[in-house]
């Protein structure tokens, strides 16, 4: 191989890409236009190769080291680029995009909240004129605790709360996704799930308030329930996304809207699996904690409800004329 011809025909590309790297590393991937990202990655395979070819023509030190150096530069912003890529998309959607997804399925999250609530006020109304009706859904041991000892059972968790804190954020994250899966059996599962748990809230308050615990127990509540229980209903909410797929496709074939809104429902998975592990920490370490008073545990968990609130609000429109 003559090395000076082959050199005057590759250097060119060498001199290119390094103007392109030149560029991204002053300038940042925006400053490329789409046609130079697409040049910058095919010069960098045919310099990554010229390299191979240089070291086993034995093309000299020099040339080696300067194309070493060029396709470490190359290597290092198209593939690190790209992972800084992937954490700014993650940012971009916990900042944006999950509050505009949670805007699109608005109306099925009102579906999940309401059969809570509703269940809640039903299990409410008949424990207060039937004190039977508890004994079919609060288990046995925790009624007699209340009603026998005049005491709540939360006060387990202090001691041994990075236990009970990682437990809490499993049963939730079990339960929230058991509402999303529940959508495969047309809906019942995931209205089943928030019937049940509107009937156990419901049935449990009227314990409590027929005992004169109300005021701690719901102290107890609020902090971690201000993210734990909205996060179910958008739980609920993928769920019945998933379900209206499969009893009502419109214009698209089942499986392709099944696909569409399996979008969808994952996108509120991956949104609301933060809120969980949040609020399973303030379950374990905050809520039960006897050392704050039950007034500051209720202003953090209206706190955190008018933060969720508005962070759900949040207009995408206002990143786009931010850039």
């Amino acid at each position: 191989m003559n090395i000076q011809r082959w050199i005057g025909r590759k250097e060119v590309n060498w001199q290119r890409l390094d103007s392109l790297l030149k560029k991204l590393e002053t300038k940042g991937l925006k400053s490329l236009r789409a046609g130079e990202i697409r040049e910058l990655a095919s010069l960098y395979r045919s310099v990554a190769a010229d390299l191979a070819r240089a070291r086993t023509q034995k093309a000299g030190q020099t040339l080696t080291q300067s194309l070493q150096s060029l396709t470490t530069r190359a290597y290092t912003q198209i593939y690190q680029g790209s992972r800084r890529q992937e954490w700014q998309a993650v940012v971009d959607f916990y900042l944006w995009g999950f509050p505009s997804v949670v805007q699109k399925t608005f109306i099925y999250i009102f579906i999940a909240t309401a059969l809570f609530l509703f269940s809640a006020l039903v299990a409410w109304w008949y424990a207060w004129q039937d004190p039977g009706f508890l004994t079919l859904i609060v288990p046995d041991q925790l009624i007699s605790q209340v009603r026998d000892e005049g005491k709540l059972w939360m006060g387990s968790i202090v001691g041994i709360e990075p236990l009970a804190s990682t437990n809490i954020m499993i049963n939730n994250i079990s339960v929230s996704f058991g509402a999303v899966t529940g959508g495969i059996s047309a809906g019942l599962y995931t209205a089943y799930l928030m019937v049940f748990n509107g009937l156990l809230i419901g049935a449990i308050g009227t314990l409590v308030g027929q005992n004169n615990l109300a005021y701690p127990f719901w102290a107890f509540v609020f902090p971690h329930g201000a993210l734990e229980l909205p996060a179910i209903f958008f739980a609920g909410g993928a769920g019945f996304v998933i379900a209206k797929a499969i009893l009502f496709p419109g214009q698209y074939r089942r499986w392709d809207a099944l696909k569409l809104s399996g979008s969808l429902a994952v996108k509120l998975v991956f949104g609301i699996i933060p809120l969980l592990v949040i609020a399973g920490i303030i379950e374990g370490f905050f809520s039960p904690n006897p050392m704050v008073p039950d007034e500051i545990k209720y202003l953090t968990g209206l706190s955190l409800f008018i933060l969720l609130v508005m962070y759900c609000r949040r207009n995408p429109s206002r990143k786009l004329k931010g850039r």
